[in-house]
């Protein structure tokens, strides 16, 4: 990325629910604080903005949004440092740079903006590129296209459906295998948008005239991009550990912020936050607790805070976020 591109998507960006992140977060207090997403640095920047006490670590798995985070943020000198790491490392970065505990922990979960808008990411269907999706492209993790060429039918409509929340998981998966049987695997963005878009048209019958959206409609790839993205950088596998973690290496009264973007993330984020606020979750026949319920949290929000009605009208990729955060005891 070029300076210059650096600049003018800098004044594009919009780091999301920033002004309920620190109304959370509180990171007037002073103190050092983990951005285990770090991304570009927005929400990184606010907490350094809020008191010239405060010092952050920024964790993330993308060697480039750390590089232009690092140049973002330089002018705060030795107050910030990026660590290359995945989020579920918080507690081994933390040792690593010689601290014991942090007085803040943040997550801004899902891709950032600039992944999206990177064409040769391959994580939008706005863009004809490679089917990667990875977000740690200098890594050896397979990517969406290795995939849809490698795994069963069966296995790649369970993920569509599971992480996707998608219906037509089992006819999308029947179209990507009948395509790699006659030779031709899917390989690029535009090749699965437009198989996913061929198999929901054909369902719910509409004409070839009739396939033009709104702006207000989903693409009907949406659910299976979401899906694939979540397989392939494995987003739901350790997110309940790093929860656990964040809550381990906070100071007493530290503070714990999560912003998810969809209902499969929120969903192991509140489960999670209750569980450890001493919410039991086994079975009441039971004559003891099983599932590791500990008071260890008090939980800020009863029902998770969401943007309000200029965020969201300014920044559509905000709408469906919902924040959860809570305090150390």
């Amino acid at each position: 990325m070029t300076a210059e591109v650096e600049v003018a998507f800098d004044a594009l960006h919009r780091s999301v629910m920033l002004k309920e992140t620190t109304h959370f977060l509180a990171p007037e207090r002073g103190g050092l604080f983990i951005d285990a997403t770090l991304g570009l640095g927005g929400h990184a920047e606010g907490i350094l903005l809020a008191a010239p006490t405060t010092r952050v670590i920024g964790i993330d798995r993308d060697l480039e949004a750390i590089e232009h985070a690092t140049r973002r943020l330089a002018r705060f000198g030795e107050r910030f440092k990026a660590v290359q790491a995945c989020s579920h490392e918080i507690a081994d970065v933390l040792v690593s740079e010689g601290e014991r505990k942090a007085d803040g922990v943040l997550a801004d979960l899902g891709v950032s903006s600039w992944q999206f808008d990177t064409p040769h990411r391959g994580f939008s269907f706005r863009f004809d590129a490679p089917l990667d999706m990875r977000m740690d492209a200098s890594g050896d993790d397979a990517t969406a296209a290795e995939l849809l060429a490698e795994l069963p039918e069966v296995e790649i409509a369970r993920i569509i459906y599971e992480y996707g929340e998608e219906p037509a998981s089992r006819r999308i998966a029947r179209r990507i295998v009948e395509r790699r049987e006659r030779g031709e695997p899917v390989t690029t963005t535009g090749e699965l948008a437009s198989l996913v878009a061929g198999v929901m048209y054909r369902r719910t019958g509409k004409s070839k005239r009739a396939r033009g959206r709104t702006s207000s409609e989903i693409h009907p790839a949406t659910r299976t991009f979401q899906a694939l993205r979540i397989a392939v950088n494995g987003e739901l596998d350790n997110l309940a550990k790093f929860v656990e973690s964040s809550i381990k290496i906070l100071q007493p009264q530290g503070r714990f912020v999560c912003i998810s973007f969809h209902s499969l993330e929120d969903r192991i984020v509140k489960r999670t936050l209750r569980r450890l606020a001493g919410t039991c979750e086994c079975d009441p026949r039971l004559p003891v607790c099983d599932c590791g319920a500990v008071e260890a949290v008090q939980i800020l929000t009863r029902r998770p805070a969401t943007p309000d009605a200029g965020e969201a009208k300014d920044n559509p990729r905000a709408r469906s976020a919902k924040l959860r955060a809570g305090v150390r005891l």
